[in-house]
């Protein structure tokens, strides 16, 4: 086969490092390899330039994943590149999705065996990406706490934000239109509303559990369990993917999904930004290859 060009965050621990010297020693056996580590869009820019027809690896999780389709997008190039992905993320939700093995040499092994697939990506209206969900509410809020107090108190002011917002969650009146029908009015406000390509989000929660980053729709999801009761039932049903089920949960599908009123916070694949008020996602169907095993991974 073709060369690989892998490329992997030169901020990475110890551990990913290990985990990626496995990989590659499995790559390395049967195809030539040229590893690039990036940290900054400037460095990814000048890897992607060089990249040619090779097949593009990203060693990282969700957010590397996003920064190197947002990068081939933004360089026209998407449509043609062929990537696949060694989750070294913390949550690797994406990977999770479509099927890729979360141990790095079996994910090496499916770089080398498996086959490319079109993928579908979803772009809002100034033509940024989202690759696996954007989220609005109460996790965009909580990821967006947890931010601000990582910088003062390091990794456990993820938790601590997690914490500080499920006793204080956020709730806000929207307006939601999946293709042009209004899915949710300003008149209640909401806990949630999810723009799902993938199904999971956070390390395995499955947010919108019937998405399928193949089928040419996303699956939109709004929760109005605001009260702290149904906060509470709803977390719990959340934690067994069963969520959508309640009566104060709705979930449709569609190609293009608009929101507004607020103002809120959005968190797509991970990166917070906002505070907004008005935001639009459409579908790009079959938007670049993903190569994926080519039977499904045996139940563990």
């Amino acid at each position: 086969m073709d060369p690989l060009l892998v490329i992997t965050n030169s901020e990475a621990g110890t551990a990913d490092e290990e985990n990626l010297a496995a990989a590659l020693a499995v790559l390395r056996e049967h195809v030539s390899v040229e590893v690039a580590a990036t940290s900054n869009p400037g460095e990814l820019d000048g890897v992607l330039h060089r990249a040619g027809s090779r097949r593009i690896v990203v060693a990282g999780g969700d957010g590397s994943l996003h920064a190197v389709v947002a990068a081939l997008h933004r360089r026209q190039e998407l449509k043609d590149a062929v990537l696949a992905l060694l989750p070294l993320g913390t949550g690797n939700d994406f990977a999770r999705g479509i099927g890729v093995p979360l141990d790095v040499e079996e994910a090496a092994r499916v770089v080398v065996e498996g086959e490319p697939r079109r993928m579908d990506l979803v772009v809002d209206e100034v033509g940024e990406i989202v690759v696996n969900s954007v989220h609005v509410g109460v996790g965009a809020e909580a990821s967006r706490r947890g931010a601000g107090l990582k910088k003062r108190l390091g990794k456990v002011g993820y938790p601590i934000g997690a914490l500080l917002t499920a006793i204080d969650p956020p709730t806000v009146r929207l307006r939601v239109e999946v293709d042009g029908e209004v899915f949710c009015d300003l008149a209640e406000p909401v806990l949630q509303v999810a723009v799902g390509n993938g199904p999971s989000v956070g390390g395995g929660t499955h947010l919108t559990p019937d998405a399928d980053p193949r089928d040419g729709r996303v699956d939109v999801l709004v929760s109005k369990s605001v009260g702290p009761l149904a906060r509470l039932l709803y977390a719990v049903r959340l934690g067994f993917a069963t969520h959508h089920h309640r009566e104060d949960v709705t979930v449709r599908r569609g190609t293009s999904v608009s929101v507004s009123g607020g103002p809120f916070w959005c968190s797509a694949d991970g990166e917070v930004y906002g505070p907004e008020r008005q935001r639009t996602w459409h579908v790009e169907p079959e938007a670049y290859r993903m190569v994926l095993p080519t039977r499904p991974p045996a139940e563990s």
